[in-house]
């Protein structure tokens, strides 16, 4: 069987029976990447040189006996706004493209420890901003599918090199359903975590309250693998934790909420045919399938629109030309200096998240918009979590629409926007996610998303890889 097809395990055994070595495994991916790469822009940076030393390296440790990890010599790919020590992190925008991160994420320190060779950094829209993978500063990111229709974003790159065969897992992050949006376009698994669940320290803020680092993969059981490698406690990031699952039920015998939500306006009409489709294969298999109603989805992307840019603004203050960003420019005063730095070198995309939170936090409209705002995220939350008492999982569609054609929705920000109808209310409750491939409607994948309570990851996985196998 080619190398490029193989799971996370097979390569494993693969490396273990001397089938073939783990410098072998890393050509194939670095040649894939250099046959691809050039049409889909989703690597930004390829670390050949470093990926073949370090496979050597893995090589060396089987011939004298030692015992790898299941990781052990498997390729991947990192989103790049999270760090990598001596590496570039640009987080897709020209104002740090000269950054070279001085220590490795949590994330990645782990990856490495479990021998997890990474092959480069990803494409992604400019500071995870943007649901299409056209706002980066570097060049849009390609669909793999079908070249003319968007990748999804923000972790466009890390999707597309998944989709494309170029790694085997690779690393992103959702703030709003930047993993499992693309995943859904790109036809491959993307997780987002339980917030918390993954340590944030190294990931380059977005939206703190919000963020949290996921991953792709082309099954589920190679997500399952990496995420209990990168999942934990961490000392360096105050919002990480740790909770035991409640007792592992079988997905036959799950009860699965389907909200009604997911068949109202704005939802494409052949979206709403493929979840059908999904449902009714469920029903099959005799799964006990209950509508539900959870009235303040309708409110999520409204509410995230607010917190977020809120946010935004915040964060993103530190880019001002003086300590982050391009080299301190020469200016008589700091309106000066603002204008040569975040003026020329952010996005219009950034530039319009950040003057909408300013605004929603100035004196005067904090209470109206901000402060509002967190109300009905926590009323979005009690929702999801009176839900929760009456069925174990909760399955919608990924997106509301199928992947749509380039420049499409550019010029209308609102339309842009509402491809997040799905996936930010589960940002904003906390919870985590899996979007999972289906099948192909004209020509383009569509994937479903199934929710689960926090930190009930493993009860995604079980359902996960059920519904592989009936698909």
């Amino acid at each position: 069987m080619e190398i490029l097809n193989l799971s996370i395990k097979e390569i494993h055994k693969g490396l273990i029976e001397k089938k073939f070595s783990a410098k072998e495994v890393v050509e194939v991916f670095l040649e894939r990447i250099e046959r691809q790469n050039s049409k889909l822009n989703a690597f930004l940076e390829v670390f050949s040189k470093e990926a073949k030393e370090e496979a050597e390296k893995i090589d060396k440790a089987i011939l004298s006996g030692e015992k790898i990890s299941l990781l052990g010599g498997i390729p991947c790919a990192i989103k790049d706004n999270i760090l990598v020590k001596g590496k570039r992190c640009t987080a897709g925008s020209k104002i740090l493209e000269n950054y070279i991160a001085t220590y490795d994420a949590t994330v990645v320190k782990k990856l490495k420890k479990e021998g997890a060779i990474i092959l480069g950094k990803t494409n992604m829209d400019e500071f995870a901003m943007g649901s299409s993978g056209e706002h980066s500063a570097f060049g849009e990111t390609k669909n793999p599918n079908n070249l003319e229709y968007v990748p999804g974003g923000s972790s466009s790159g890390s999707a597309a090199a998944v989709s494309a065969k170029m790694c085997v897992f690779a690393l992103g992050s959702d703030t709003g359903g930047s993993v499992r949006q693309p995943a859904s376009f790109c036809g491959i698994v993307g997780l987002k975590p339980t917030y918390g669940a993954v340590s944030r320290f190294g990931l380059i803020a977005m939206a703190s309250s919000l963020d949290q680092i996921g991953l792709f993969a082309r099954n589920v059981e190679d997500t399952e693998i990496v995420f209990l490698a990168i999942k934990g406690k961490d000392k360096r990031d105050a919002t990480s934790w740790e909770k035991e699952e409640e007792k592992e039920i079988p997905p036959t015998k799950m009860r699965i909420g389907i909200p009604r939500e997911c068949f109202g306006q704005g939802i494409q009409k052949e979206v709403i045919e493929g979840f059908k489709e999904a449902v009714f294969l469920l029903e099959k298999e005799k799964i006990q399938i209950e509508e539900i109603e959870i009235p303040s989805l309708q409110y999520g992307v409204a509410c995230y629109y607010i917190v977020m840019p809120s946010e935004v603004s915040s964060n993103l203050a530190r880019y001002d030309g003086i300590k982050y960003g391009k080299s301190r420019e020469e200016a008589e005063n700091l309106m000066e200096l603002y204008c040569k730095t975040r003026a020329e070198f952010l996005g219009e995309e950034v530039k319009r998240r950040i003057m909408l939170g300013t605004y929603c936090l100035s004196a005067g409209y904090y209470e109206a918009y901000y402060l509002r705002a967190q109300k009905v995220r926590t009323k979005i939350a009690n929702d999801f979590k009176e839900t929760f008492q009456k069925v174990d999982l909760i399955l919608t569609s990924t997106s509301p629409t199928l992947s749509f054609k380039f420049k499409e929705k550019l010029e209308d920000p609102l339309s842009m926007y509402m491809a997040d109808y799905l996936t930010v209310p589960v940002n904003l409750a906390g919870l985590p996610a899996i979007s999972l491939p289906f099948k192909e409607i004209n020509n383009l994948p569509f994937g479903v998303q199934a929710i689960a309570p926090p930190f009930c990851e493993k009860k995604l996985f079980n359902f996960g890889k059920f519904f592989e196998k009936l698909c």
